[in-house]
């Protein structure tokens, strides 16, 4: 038996709440997450917002060549990244507002400019099944290819890159800084990592061979190509499935639901550690028939000991209306997923719940105790179960 603690310089309650008012500030211009010190330490300056350099300018946005574009008729570029396929003009940017035809040669606007640069106990990412206890660097750029209306970084993720605060920090300098501060593992996540895919890409070949994981959370929202050339460099991926029903997609998302499961069943079949998260929001995806049904796809697409974090919903951005919600709720949805034969959910948000701790699902032996995204015991034997040797699926520390 193992005890870890996980030091944090917030509260709980500050770690329960979601990232935008605290981020808030940073993309007006002040530090947050890692402090301004660290990254001074590792030579990363704040860089100021301005015009992108090849208008004239001397902002942070640098344009970079980008991969997965194809030529269509004269100067016209279609973008393969993500299901949108955006066809763009010279000088138009796609749905993202990174991806740009620039005299008919794709570029990203999102390279080397994290939004977002800070340390983060690993649980709030959330992954539960992946060196727990243990902190993570996790950055991001502006962009994203969807629009939820209860977006909890819109301040971030709903705007360009020349419109937000940025710190330039190219590759190599990440590297730099986790190890500097000793962490084990980067994340891709708080925004949408498919949009900086290149960034992310270089980031992450230096991380492997720096020893370090790669983690990604994401909406999903990508092509099968592009995917499959990225997974061989993750070691896991914590994917929103927002909900199981197309018209909340279109509505409250601005996406479709079908390349989120196929994300979902790609990422199953390769090697990479796989979770999901669910908000559950009051009066929109709270209905347990769709839970279930949502459960039951899980079980017998990705498997019945694939993680599922169900989140409480706090009021953000376009649903400011609508209110938290409530625990009885999410009782009642984690109840419904227990039934249906998933053997580890979650609920996140919600500090002192019992559905925040890994229970042998065998044999009912507690294996990782928690509180909100503290960790205080884990109770492992080489990743199984030490009361019945059952093996628990994920990434376990040695």
């Amino acid at each position: 038996m193992s005890t870890k603690q996980v030091s944090s310089k917030h509260s709980q309650a500050q770690l329960d709440q979601p990232q935008s008012s605290a981020r808030r500030g940073l993309l007006q211009g002040s530090a947050a997450g890692l402090c301004v010190m660290c990254l001074a330490r590792a030579g990363v300056a704040p860089a100021q917002v301005g015009e992108m350099p090849d208008q004239g300018g001397r902002g942070l946005v640098r344009p970079r060549p980008a991969a997965w574009f194809q030529a269509l008729d004269g100067e016209r570029l279609r973008c393969d990244l993500c299901p949108w396929q955006c066809q763009l003009a010279p000088g138009e940017t796609g749905r993202c507002r990174v991806r740009r035809n620039h005299g008919g040669k794709g570029q990203t606007l999102a390279y080397a400019n994290p939004v977002i640069v800070q340390e983060e106990p690993i649980e709030r990412l959330p992954f539960f099944h992946v060196h727990p206890g243990s902190r993570t660097l996790a950055l991001s750029t502006a962009g994203c290819n969807l629009g939820c209306k209860f977006c909890e970084v819109w301040d971030m993720a709903l705007v360009a890159p020349h419109e937000v605060h940025a710190y330039d920090m190219p590759p190599d300098a990440v590297i730099a800084q986790a190890r500097e501060a000793g962490l084990g593992s980067i994340s891709y996540a708080f925004g949408e990592p498919v949009v900086f895919y290149e960034y992310m890409i270089a980031i992450a070949e230096q991380a492997r061979a720096a020893g370090l994981l790669n983690l990604m959370h994401t909406g999903g929202f990508i092509r099968p190509e592009p995917l499959a050339a990225l997974t061989g460099l993750l070691d896991a991926v914590n994917v929103d499935l927002k909900a199981f029903d197309q018209t909340f997609y279109r509505d409250l998302v601005g996406g479709r639901l079908q390349p989120i499961l196929d994300t979902l069943l790609q990422l199953r079949a390769s090697d990479v550690h796989l979770e999901i998260t669910t908000i559950v929001i009051p009066g929109l995806n709270d209905n347990m028939e769709d839970i279930a049904r949502m459960c039951e796809w899980i079980r017998s697409e990705l498997g019945t000991d694939t993680p599922l974090h169900l989140a409480r919903f706090y009021p953000l951005y376009q649903l400011t209306n609508l209110p938290q919600t409530p625990v009885s709720t999410l009782d009642q949805a984690r109840r419904v997923a227990l039934d249906c034969g998933l053997e580890y959910v979650y609920v996140g948000r919600v500090t002192g719940h019992e559905g925040e701790n890994t229970v042998c699902p065998k044999c009912s032996h507690p294996l990782i105790s928690r509180l909100g995204f503290f960790v205080d015991e884990v109770d492992l034997d080489d990743g199984r179960c030490p009361g019945c040797g059952h093996a628990i699926g994920g990434l376990w520390a040695a």
